[in-house]
């Protein structure tokens, strides 16, 4: 039980879409639910989202979208990039069993299981999310750097699909260790880095902007209303 103690109601009261929390694994080691092969042989099905993101430069990086195959691996080298799969718990039962230790939030918020690998100084750069995320380090270490809460006219980098902060203040600093946990809300600017090869699940939580609301109450609504009801002059 990877949330074993943890206190639920607390954690909604103090931290649920306020602030950032490290949760340290306490309990039995953690045990991944899947393998690197397995995920990179995922990444070379046509059917799967999956994507590459590499480093070039300090504050450069760059994406490849697959699906991949073996040569595509082997000429990334030994560090500075990370493999990014998607929905991976529609696809290994034992990936899915983690969004059971979250069953004290929606269910209909959870979005899927990204999970990714990613190789020594790995990461994507700086960048925030409009969700919430709960972060479960699998084998390895990350290093996550967090910043500030950011909006729509935080200053993106140019040139790339990856959205990436121009800006990146370092806030806090954790280092996530196998079973760890770090919860981020919305929002918030985060950096993470591999210090050595590593895994991580990324839960995500989707929360629907007010436009998607109004435009899935309008789509039911229209859905209900009989052909036969016309506009009259």
């Amino acid at each position: 039980m990877i949330l074993e103690g943890f206190d639920h109601d607390e954690f909604l009261a103090t931290y649920w879409q306020r602030q950032p929390l490290l949760i340290k694994h306490t309990g039995e080691p953690f045990a991944d639910p899947i393998e690197p092969d397995d995920l990179a042989g995922l990444a070379c099905e046509e059917t799967v989202e999956s994507r590459i993101v590499a480093k070039c430069s300090d504050r450069r990086w760059q994406i490849s979208h697959g699906p991949f195959d073996v040569a595509d691996f082997a000429g990334l080298g030994e560090k500075d990039w990370t493999l990014l799969v998607q929905a991976v718990d529609q696809l290994d039962p034992d990936v899915a069993l983690l969004k059971g230790h979250f069953d004290f939030l929606p269910g209909w918020r959870i979005d899927d299981v990204m999970v990714s690998y990613a190789s020594t100084d790995g990461g994507v750069g700086p960048h925030y999310d409009q969700y919430d995320v709960f972060l479960i380090q699998g084998m390895g270490k990350r290093r996550w750097k967090i910043g500030g809460r950011c909006d729509s006219t935080s200053p993106l980098q140019e040139g790339t699909e990856l959205r990436l902060l121009q800006e990146f203040t370092t806030v806090q600093e954790v280092v996530l260790e196998p079973g760890d946990i770090l919860y981020l809300p919305p929002r918030y600017a985060h950096h993470g880095i591999s210090l050595g090869e590593s895994l991580c699940y990324s839960i995500g939580f989707r929360a629907p902007s007010f436009a998607d609301l109004l435009q899935g109450f309008s789509d039911e609504l229209a859905d209900s209303l009989n052909e036969d009801r016309r506009f009259e002059d």
